[in-house]
């Protein structure tokens, strides 16, 4: 792969901006690996396994502030962990996961550029069948694309009153967690492949997760560079879907 301080730029930027949300940035790690013509068979295990380390970090932070509510995480994680590792078992086709990768990849960008300034003052007791629901829906996903939820978890939870803006992103944190741990099981069950250089995207990804959830906790504001993100990732999902 050409280019490697360009990817291993953006991909410090990348962690760094998904996890001042408490998100992964699964979503961005597979825009980016799709830009640089990484093999989907070595891209979604490879998302998920980053994943791992930086909503880790995230959803430490955002514990340490007491943002994290338990009655909320537990039924979307009891009905999303099955359902990523059955996602995981399933097998798609490269020129259809790529269709289905770009159309996924505009949801990050409706994210960044239109939820980032939304935020709940006052919450709604949440419907526990609609959380159940929600979390089958999203775990089967993440484990068939590679990715952790929480993209799709947080404006979810932001438009139903059910979490404000700290709330949202130390449950999806966790959220994305488990249902990483799932899915990359269930790839791994059917046999997956690593890039030769994960040690070095592993370590980038940590730092810039670990300085983004640190950040983020304290409410540093990125509005420039989540709207250079949301636009890379946008190019990302035109090139999927028109090639």
């Amino acid at each position: 792969m050409g280019y490697e301080w360009l990817f291993f730029s953006l991909l410090f930027i990348v962690a760094f901006l998904y996890a001042s949300v408490g998100h992964g940035g699964a979503s961005g790690y597979l825009a980016l690996m799709a830009l640089f013509g990484m093999a989907p068979d070595v891209m979604k295990p490879t998302a998920l396994l980053l994943n791992l380390f930086v909503s880790l970090t995230a959803f430490l932070q955002y514990y340490r502030g007491k943002h994290f509510r338990w009655n909320l995480f537990w039924p979307l994680a009891l009905a999303s962990v099955p359902f990523a590792f059955l996602g995981g078992l399933v097998e798609v086709n490269d020129e259809i996961y790529k269709k289905f990768l770009g159309v996924l990849l505009l949801l990050p960008v409706i994210r960044f550029w239109f939820f980032q300034k939304i935020d709940v003052v006052e919450t709604k007791e949440a419907d526990r069948a609609i959380l159940f629901l929600t979390g089958a829906l999203i775990g089967f996903l993440s484990g068939l694309i590679g990715i952790g939820g929480g993209i799709i978890l947080s404006p979810v939870l932001l438009l139903l009153h059910y979490t404000n803006q700290k709330q949202t992103a130390a449950i999806s944190a966790l959220f994305i967690l488990v249902n990483s741990m799932a899915g990359l099981t269930g790839q791994m069950t059917r046999g997956i492949e690593w890039s030769s250089g994960m040690a070095g995207f592993v370590a980038v990804a940590f730092a810039g997760g670990l300085l983004g959830a640190w950040l983020g906790a304290l409410k540093f504001r990125q509005s420039v560079l989540r709207n250079v993100l949301a636009l890379v990732l946008l190019v990302a999902a035109i090139k999927l879907l028109v090639t």
